[in-house]
């Protein structure tokens, strides 16, 4: 994909107002309503939304700026997936740019709802383990949404009856308030209070739904959570939510992860981080060791003369990369365990070795080592 500051044709330091301006009239060009559907246009305005999206966000722009998209995909300082689709592009442009004079009357819908209303959204939580984060899983839920009523098929009007336009507003679903003050007439255009906008109204209501148009019913949902997720992440599943009154669209279910803690391991984005202890002999001499991995254990080499606090990097043994392809690493530190107590024997050889040994080496003389961990640690 394109540089988010290219494809809205601005450059990486520009002001929040500049990237207003520049999406504004790019979004303008593209929109699906001026270009009669056209699908190319569809695609271009989704893609510049998605890219002002990120850039009027300060915290967005941060994670992007210095980690590229991955930054936006649950990674380092991700946010969780990031790609808009056409609905969600007009409705990030209609709420920042729908106000401005002109547009509400230039685009065919305005921004105001007119007819039925979408039924609301519903989340289900999902408890997720870090196994089957790392393999991906499919869950089924069972979940009590509202459907549109089987007897008078979601109108809300008794069968043999049918709702009768509004003669408030004319069936137009809105009207207009004329107030004054100081400065003169306002007038503002309102939902119509007598149909709620719906420009219809149901004189002889459905008995089974009470006018309502829809009933409520159990459904099963499979979800299909792709590798890689992390907790606070979503998925939208579009037009499987709860049904509109009165013949609305279907909202849309959001699939909330949470990904429990597991003890071994602690987790940055697709990297996992572990520990392993090992005997002052192992680190002096080389070893080979078992190191706990998500779906088991492997066996790792230490190699001789490895200083404790020391960080292996396995490449590619960490966590899949969300909605990509790789794999994050994993991250071994190899630390020195310390008896709480030895035996008389165990203390003569350790006196023995001691004498052997003598001081450590001194601090000055020992730089080499602590330049080396810190490009371990990336510092």
């Amino acid at each position: 994909m394109a540089d988010f500051y290219t494809t809205l044709g601005v450059a990486r330091g520009a002001s929040d107002d500049e990237i207003k301006q520049a999406y504004r009239k790019l979004a303008t060009k593209w929109h699906p309503d001026r270009n009669n559907g056209s699908k190319e246009a569809e695609e271009k305005f989704k893609e510049i939304t998605e890219a002002y999206d990120v850039l009027h966000d300060a915290d967005k722009r941060a994670a992007y700026d210095r980690y590229g998209e991955a930054g936006l995909k649950g990674g380092a300082g991700g946010g969780g997936f990031h790609h808009v689709d056409l609905s969600e592009a007009l409705n990030i442009f209609m709420k920042d740019f729908g106000a401005f004079s002109g547009l509400g009357d230039f685009f065919q819908q305005g921004g105001r709802q007119r007819g039925p209303r979408t039924g609301q959204d519903v989340k289900i939580t999902v408890d997720l383990t870090l196994a089957e984060v790392a393999a991906g899983v499919t869950k089924t839920f069972t979940v009590k949404l509202l459907d549109a009523c089987d007897k008078c098929e979601g109108t809300g009007a008794e069968p043999g009856t049918k709702p009768q336009t509004c003669h408030t507003c004319a069936g137009s679903g809105e009207v207009r308030r004329a107030q004054r003050s100081f400065f003169g007439q306002f007038v503002s255009v309102v939902p119509c209070p007598m149909c709620s906008g719906e420009g219809v109204v149901v004189t002889a209501p459905c008995k089974k739904c009470r006018g309502e148009g829809r009933v409520r019913g159990e459904h099963t949902i499979p979800v299909q959570i792709p590798a890689g997720v992390s907790s606070g992440q979503y998925m939208t599943l579009r037009g499987l939510g709860n049904a509109g009154p009165r013949g609305g669209g279907r909202g849309d279910v959001l699939v909330v992860f949470e990904v429990a803690e597991d003890a071994r391991f602690e987790r940055d984005g697709e990297d996992l981080y572990t520990e392993v202890l090992v005997a002052y002999p192992q680190l002096v001499l080389g070893s080979d060791v078992e190191v706990p991995t998500v779906t088991g254990a492997m066996t790792v080499r230490i190699p001789a003369g490895t200083q404790s606090g020391q960080v292996l990097h396995l490449r590619g043994r960490g966590l899949p990369r969300v909605n990509s392809s790789g794999m994050g690493d994993l991250h071994v530190r190899v630390q020195l365990w310390t008896p709480e107590s030895v035996t008389r024997e165990e203390e003569e050889l350790l006196k023995q070795l001691a004498a052997l040994h003598g001081a450590p080496p001194e601090q000055g003389r020992n730089k080499g080592f602590w330049t080396k961990m810190k490009e371990a640690l990336g510092a």
